[in-house]
């Protein structure tokens, strides 16, 4: 809206509004901005949180020392979601299809997530949606997020095709080509492409629900992974650089930079709070919504190959549980003392907040090299 009313509008009547064009200038500035909101009403949140009584629930097969974090305010996403939201709207494009795409997936996984705590909440116990359930929405809003894509795609907007890490010239098309010689079949050469987004989506979001376990322990590897995500896509989205690196060029995605810009500012004002000791918690609101809003723009911006070092910490702690399950239900043995694996490095005897330090500096590493494989290639 700040973009519309005083580059669009305003600038041809005052000349020094012409900053409001650059890109990086509004990304700076949305990031300031979600800071900002989360640490002022941050302890608005936590104090209505408490009034309402919306405490966390603690796990009776947990790590014993994590009881005493019973009752601490949960639901702490909805800080986040307004601290993104906001400035993405103030300082961005609106006008940008992708803008509304990645806010709407963003709303909606969050959604999932605020559903799954509130019945957690009314009934209590530390269950909420059942599984089937939560995978059901989670399947309905990703195929939602692909079909938008397949539209922006007819209309030139948008590239089925995926760019490989390590390859310049591999560039694999997401799509069944044969399909288009069959008129009333031509939808069937979408479907990989769907599929595919649908597994990236609901992986994603669940992979960042699972690592949400020691206080800071999502939130900071999210702010790692959204800085690395700022940087994809501005360079996606820039002439030169897309050039040099060879990268797909979209001019429409580098749009998605403020949004990044937001998740970072706003992640790191809600880890003010959730450090240990935790104040707060995001809940299944938080991480689900992070964990779609990381995937959406992977998705956009092509860089799905990616995820996997981009968000590191989050897919090691969801193979742990695919492990340790896969393992008990077969062998009926576990691997780990205990998953995801940050509980593992507890029961081992790891101080809580020593887990979480090296968590964040593996997500660092992580994040690092997926930056690297731009020039490596």
């Amino acid at each position: 809206m700040l973009y519309w009313l005083l580059y669009q509008k305003l600038f041809p009547y005052f000349r020094p509004f012409r900053i409001f064009r650059y890109l990086t200038f509004r990304t700076a500035f949305a990031t300031l901005t979600a800071l900002m909101i989360a640490l002022f009403i941050g302890p608005f949140v936590i104090e209505k949180l408490r009034e309402f009584q919306i405490g966390q629930y603690i796990r009776e097969d947990g790590p014993q020392s994590h009881k005493k974090k019973s009752g601490t305010p949960t639901m702490g996403g909805v800080l986040i979601g307004v601290a993104v939201l906001v400035p993405t709207l103030l300082w961005s494009d609106l006008s940008n299809p992708f803008v509304w795409i990645i806010t709407l997936s963003t709303l909606a996984f969050g959604a999932i997530g605020f559903a799954d705590d509130y019945i957690k909440v009314v009934q209590r116990r530390n269950l909420g949606l059942t599984a089937r359930a939560k995978l059901f929405w989670q399947g309905v809003v990703a195929f939602a997020v692909a079909a938008s894509l397949v539209v922006m795609q007819q209309f030139h907007m948008f590239s089925t095709q995926m760019t490989v890490p390590f390859f310049k010239q591999l560039q694999p098309d997401l799509l069944w080509h044969w399909a288009f010689g069959i008129p009333h079949f031509a939808f069937l050469a979408f479907i990989p492409f769907v599929v595919f987004v649908i597994f990236v989506l609901v992986g994603s979001t669940n992979a960042v629900n699972l690592t949400d376990g020691l206080d800071g322990l999502a939130i900071g590897c999210t702010i790692i992974a959204a800085g690395a995500l700022t940087v994809l896509t501005y360079l996606s989205g820039h002439i030169v650089f897309s050039n040099y690196l060879e990268l797909q060029r979209m001019p429409m995605v580098a749009e998605l930079t403020v949004f990044c810009g937001s998740l970072v500012g706003a992640s790191i004002g809600f880890l003010w709070y959730n450090a240990h000791p935790a104040e707060i918690f995001m809940g299944d609101v938080g991480s689900l919504s992070i964990g779609g809003a990381i995937a959406t723009v992977a998705v956009i911006i092509r860089q799905e190959l990616l995820l996997p070092f981009i968000g590191g910490i989050f897919i090691i702690e969801a193979v742990s549980v695919m492990l340790q399950v896969g393992s008990y239900k077969l062998r009926k043995k576990r691997i780990f003392k205990m998953a995801p694996i940050h509980h593992h490095f507890e029961q081992l005897g790891w101080a809580e907040s020593k887990v979480i330090a090296r968590f964040w500096i593996g997500a660092l590493v992580f994040a690092l090299f997926a930056l690297t494989t731009l020039k490596l290639r």
